[in-house]
C-alpha cells in the first residue's frame, strides 16, 4: 500500500516519522557540503515547493539535537553517500533559517 501523502505538514521529522509520502531532496545536504568555501546559501523556490520541508531537513541533519536523528534519514539518498558526508550529522553545528 502507498505511503498517504501529506497536506499541510512542513516538517521533515513528522514526514518520517509518519511515514508519509516524500520525496527525497537530500542530495541538496551533500551538494551544500561539497560545495567548499560556501558561507552561505540562498534557497529561492516558487511557492509550495518545499522550501520550509528542505530547511527542516538541513536543521535535522546539521543542527544541534537533544537526540540522534539517523534513523530520520535512513533508507534516503544521503544515506549512502559514505561516512565523510554522515560524519557532517555530529549535533553541533549551529543552524538558522528563515521562512
Amino acid at each position: 500500500m502507498p505511503a498517504p501523502v501529506a497536506i499541510g505538514i512542513d516538517e521533515f521529522r513528522t514526514l518520517r516519522e509518519l511515514r508519509l509520502e516524500y520525496i527525497d531532496k537530500t542530495h541538496l545536504i551533500q551538494r551544500m557540503l561539497d560545495d567548499v568555501g560556501t558561507s552561505v546559501t540562498l534557497l529561492p523556490r516558487p511557492r509550495r515547493f518545499g522550501k520550509t520541508v528542505n530547511m527542516t531537513m538541513l536543521r535535522e541533519f546539521l543542527g544541534k539535537s537533544e537526540t540522534d536523528n539517523a534513523s530520520l534519514f535512513e533508507g534516503l539518498h544521503i544515506w549512502g553517500a559514505g561516512s565523510s558526508v554522515l560524519a557532517c550529522s555530529a549535533p553541533w553545528k549551529p543552524v538558522s533559517s528563515m521562512s
